[in-house]
């Protein structure tokens, strides 16, 4: 665990420093909250805020977890991962500690976004209600960055990774859940959104907010989130710098 939190208190302290990085992360989510939120008419469902905060929540954390995998890759590129590789500590200490403070700084993010919600109109909800919201994105955020990192490994440049990041983050967003509910959606696109991991956490977060255990997409997201961080265990483990 020394190791862990070393390696975390490294990257927090970094993305610390860097305090417009940490204000421009919040534009994108922030401006979907309240110009689309706010301003959209949208008939299918009561309170449209509501509807989307889940949503926005999501796409929070997959934009931090995305952006994470580009810390990687500065590493790589900047000779600082090859030196950690040289160290003692196991290398599973560096992967989790990455992972770990990835989707920390992702729930800060969404904590923000949160609140901007809750100030613009959003319903409260109950202290268990926000604890398992934040289950659901802790696991969410796990599940995109493991996948991030792994992607990070097998890339080269950094140019190439943003490449990646830039195409799939738009397409995951606009296919799940996020925006309208199924039933109003065309086949083909409601057929897609059910795959999508994102939709799972949106959905999630909306039955955790209307006051059911939202137990199927839980265990959907438990699933694929220890699969794609045993693959991303087992490709670090075999990297060479």
């Amino acid at each position: 665990m020394k190791g862990i939190l070393t390696y975390m208190k490294r990257d927090f302290l970094k993305w610390y420093r860097g305090r417009v990085a940490v204000v421009s992360a919040l534009i994108m989510p922030a401006a979907w909250l309240i110009f689309v939120g706010l301003a959209l008419p949208v008939q299918f469902t009561g309170n449209y805020l509501d509807f989307i905060t889940p949503g926005i929540l999501v796409m929070t954390m997959l934009s931090a977890g995305l952006s994470g995998g580009a810390l990687l890759m500065f590493d790589k590129i900047l000779g600082f991962l090859n030196k950690f590789l040289a160290l003692p500590t196991p290398r599973s200490s560096i992967l989790v500690g990455k992972i770990l403070f990835i989707t920390g700084r992702g729930l800060i993010q969404t904590t923000i976004i949160l609140f901007i919600a809750l100030l613009i109109g959003a319903t409260l909800m109950s202290p268990v209600q926000y604890l398992l919201t934040y289950v659901v994105l802790f696991l969410f955020g796990v599940l995109i960055s493991a996948f991030a990192t792994t992607i990070a490994l097998y890339l080269d440049d950094h140019d190439s990774y943003s490449a990646f990041s830039t195409m799939i983050s738009m397409p995951l967003f606009f296919t799940s859940s996020a925006l309208m509910p199924y039933e109003v959606m065309p086949a083909w696109l409601a057929t897609l959104a059910r795959l999508n991991p994102l939709s799972f956490a949106i959905d999630a977060v909306r039955e955790i907010g209307s006051g059911v255990i939202p137990s199927l997409p839980v265990i959907l997201l438990v699933v694929i989130s220890a699969v794609i961080l045993g693959i991303c265990m087992s490709v670090f483990r075999r990297v060479t710098i």
